[in-house]
Parts: structure tokens; sequence; C-alpha cells
């Protein structure tokens, strides 16, 4: 029987990867990508599964020496650290498998350093490798005939990673997206017809996740709401579940804008807990929005600034993507993105320029037009030359807009304009709940509250700027005369963090410490 190492590769910086912000959180990861413990669950038990997140631990190459399979995956942003790796393992004559986002829009990208490649979803080809390699007559290249049947995935290996090195964990309801973004990979990768677990499935996730010491988790589906009659009937499940055991989860997801249409599938949201939903809004630009196809952006029954407040009002915060670089953008665009920005109330947004990743329409029509960058890295952080900006321009825009985003002063005003001018009321379904058992939510209070002391204690300590440690404390403070709300306190601790993170981050963009982007 075979002893199988599988590894996910250190990410470079990035906005949401949290490097700087992990010590004050005192983990050493933001969240254990979802693959690996699956795959684990996935192998026959007849082998021995080891995982190694570089994030948390270094590979031990004797250990990968030993082996007989070494597994890696690997998202576009990880696509350098992955060749690193994969000429460490062929120097030591590792056997080498890859799979994962990057490998299946780019089958070729590791040459000879790989001895087989997994494209798509693994499900099905997983099992199958490893039996065809028992018996010594394994492919080279493996890819699913269909896509995976959603309720026949197990439950992954959870206790086989270090979960309490995570600041949250990982689950997946669904795969799939409805809708045809053109710079999208996801419908490449998962196709559009939306395949979702079963509650039972889901909940036993929740068990284990909550059995290996870990009481929030990301959704990572790409749009938990992309087929929103079944997503109702697990969400019902789930509020049932949170309600019998007292509400033990907190949930952060993502969706698209077309949430906001439904004001029942938004308190179903609610009722389960989910107190973060991650948006693709991507520009205010709707010329834009046309060009790429995200059409969903631009439906009737309000302005995306209407429909952003109307989710916000329900007490889930909003964060999104937002991309510049688009054909129709101009030089107007910087300032478009800074003024929506400010007037959604969104604190936190992903900033990027448009990249063309392979096997999408955009990269298509691109490579037909003569206007991709072939160099790895392009010099300007994105492979995509754009139509009416420079790429010096666009450059120098995107570092502008991310720094002018995260000064301390608009961070925070967009923080308080959220939670002390609107008021809005997170986990308001858990709190209304707890309020009848007294005692449990004493001690959840006491918990977010000693979490926001701990948080905000590091910051003191590690915060070399003078300035910043005084906003910090400034802006707490504020907000405890405004309200004395556990949640909020403990949420304010963590934006602290999070803004000291994007601040270091900007600082060493600024200075030469490379773009943060896809490519």
């Amino acid at each position: 029987m075979a002893h199988i190492v599988i590894i996910n590769p250190r990410f470079e910086t990035s906005y949401w990867g949290m490097e700087h912000a992990l010590p004050l959180f005192d983990v050493k990861a933001n969240l254990p990508v979802a693959c690996l413990p699956l795959l684990a669950a996935l192998t026959p038990a007849t082998h021995t599964v080891t995982l190694v997140d570089e994030n948390i631990e270094p590979i031990d190459y004797g250990l990968c020496e030993k082996a007989d399979i070494v597994a890696l995956t690997g998202m576009i942003v990880q696509r350098f650290r992955m060749t690193e790796i994969l000429t460490e393992l062929k120097r030591r004559n590792c056997f080498t498998v890859v799979g994962g986002p990057w490998v299946t829009v780019k089958e070729d990208y590791f040459g000879n350093l790989v001895d087989v490649s997994f494209i798509g979803e693994a499900e099905e080809t997983w099992p199958k490798f490893l039996a065809e390699w028992q018996e010594g007559h394994h492919a080279r290249r493996y890819e699913q005939a269909d896509k995976t049947d959603m309720s026949k995935v197990p439950v992954p290996r959870f206790d086989l990673l270090k979960m309490d090195e995570y600041a949250v964990g990982s689950i997946q309801f669904s795969r799939g997206c409805p809708f045809t973004c053109d710079f999208c990979d996801i419908i490449v990768v998962f196709g559009r017809k939306p395949r979702i677990k079963t509650s039972t499935q889901i909940i036993a996730e929740m068990e284990a996740l909550l059995a290996s010491g870990m009481d929030t988790a990301f959704i990572v589906d790409d749009n938990l709401i992309g087929n929103k009659k079944a997503i109702k009937e697990v969400l019902r499940d789930v509020v049932a579940w949170q309600e019998r055991h007292h509400y033990p989860m907190t949930f952060l997801t993502e969706a698209s804008i077309d949430l906001a249409d439904d004001a029942e599938l938004m308190q179903l949201m609610v009722d389960a807990n989910i107190r973060v939903v991650f948006i693709g809004i991507e520009t205010p630009n709707e010329e834009a929005l046309r060009e790429t196809k995200k059409l969903q952006n631009l439906r009737k029954g309000g302005t995306m600034l209407e429909k952003i407040h109307t989710i916000q009002q329900t007490g889930m915060e909003v964060w999104c993507g937002m991309i510049l670089g688009f054909d129709s953008d101009d030089a107007t665009i910087f300032d478009a993105q800074r003024v929506f920005i400010k007037d959604a109330r969104i604190v936190n947004a992903m900033i990027g320029m448009l990249a063309a990743i392979p096997k999408t329409p955009l990269y298509t029509r691109l490579a037909k037009e003569g206007r991709l960058d072939h160099d790895d890295p392009p010099a300007y952080g994105t492979n995509v030359i754009p139509l009416n900006l420079s790429r010096e321009t666009l450059r120098d825009g995107y570092l502008s807009v991310l720094s002018d985003l995260h000064q301390p002063a608009a961070y925070f005003d967009r923080l308080d304009a959220l939670y002390i001018d609107a008021r809005i009321e997170p986990e308001s379904t858990r709190l209304r709940h707890l309020r009848r058992h007294p005692l449990r939510l004493l001690a959840l209070n006491a918990t977010w509250a000693l979490e926001a002391v701990g948080i905000f204690l590091r910051l003191m300590r590690r915060v070399k700027e003078a300035d910043l440690r005084a906003t910090y404390r400034a802006r707490l403070f504020n907000l405890l005369r405004h309200r004395r709300s556990p949640v909020v306190l403990q949420i304010y601790a963590i934006k602290c963090a999070m803004h000291y993170h994007a601040h270091i981050m900007v600082q060493q963009m600024r200075t030469g410490g490379g773009i943060v982007n896809s490519f």
C-alpha cells in the first residue's frame, strides 16, 4: 500500500492571505484549502496519507523522498512556488502528481516535472488513479467525463490538518455558477450548473469542523446562491441544526448581488448565522459590466448601491471584489471606484487589475486581439494589455486606489458608517435565540470581548507606528461610546488587524515589493 504526501504550497502575500495580521490572531494561516482534507477522505483507507500545508509548516523533503506518491495542488498565485517544489521533488526522484485550478487551465505549465496531471474535479479520477497505480498501469493524465455528483462527496479529513493553526475553517455546500462572466474560470472548472450537497452531508461537515475545534467557517462556494431553490432547503436544515445546538457556528460566504432581490433567502442566511457575504461587484462602470457579461449586476430591482445597502440592513456585512482595466475603463475609473466603495460602506474591498486566465472567454478574445503579455510574471502585474489606459497608468492607478481605500481615516470612516451610523446588527438571530439561554449568551459575549481585548493588546505591542496605534485606540473607544455590543467590538478589533495587514502590504508594494494580483 502507498504512503501519499499531499502538499498545498505557500501562498505569496495577498489581500485575503492576511499574512501581516495572522500573529495578531495567534495563528499561522487564514484558512485551509478545501482540497487537502477532501483528497485524504477520497483516498482508500489501505493507504497512508500525510497532509502538508506549507502555510503552516515547512515541507519535509526527506519524508517526501520516502513516500510512494507526492501530490501537489495549487492556484494561479501559487504557480512559482509549485515549480520550485516540483523541481526539488524531481531532484530527489519523487513520483509527482499535480491537480488544482492552475494545472486545469494551463496543463503544460510544469512540463516534465509532473508524472501525472489531474484536470478539473478529481472525486472520481483520484481513486481511479490510485487503483491503477496499485496495479502498475496508471495514465499520465486524468479528467472526469462528467462533473462530480456532490451527493456522493465524503466528509473531509479535518483531523489530518493542524486546525488550531488556522483563523477560520473551510466548508463547501455547492459547486458551479449559472452566470457567464467572461474573465472567470469558475465555469471552466466547475461548470454553469450548480451542484449541491445534501443537508446530511453539510451538517456532517459542520460537526466535523466543530470536533476539530473550529467554530467559524468560510463557505467556499463561488456562488452559494447559484441554485436559490435548492440552497433554501439546505439553509432551513442548517438553521434547525443551529437552533438545536444553540448556534455554535458562524459563517462567511460568497454570493452574487441578486441575493438582494430575495428577502426570504437573505433571512435564511441570517438565521443560519452567516455574518459576511463576499460579492463580485467588479466595477461601477455599467458599460464594463455589459462588456464582460456580468449582467446579473445590471438587473432591475435597484442600483448596485441600493442592493448592497439592502443586504447590509439584514445585518450581514458585504465584502467585495473590484476590478480595474476593463476595455471601457478610462482614467476616470479610479475616482469612480473610490466613490462607489465609500458610498457602499464596504470596508474590505479586494481591488485587482483585470487578468486573463487561460481557457476563459476573455483569454481567447484577447489572444486573438494580440493583447496578452505572455511574460511570466508580466512586468505590470497583469497579463492584460488595456485598451484605453497605458499599462503604467493602470498599474499606478490601481496602487493609488488600493492605498487611498486603506488610509486610516477612509477605512475606519466606512466602518463607522456601517456599524455606528447604519447600526447594522450582526448575528441577530443567534443573539435572539441565546437571550432565552442567558448563561450561554453570557459566555458568548465574554468570548467576543476577550477576543477583542486579545487582538487589541497584540496590536498595541506589535504595531510600530505610534499614529496607527493611536488610530486603533481612538476608533475602538469611539465605538464603545456609541455601542456596547460585544460582537461589534470583536468585529472592530478584527478590522483593526485587517487594516494593519493591508497597510503593510500597500507600503511594501509602493516601495518595490511587487504587485499583488492574479498574475
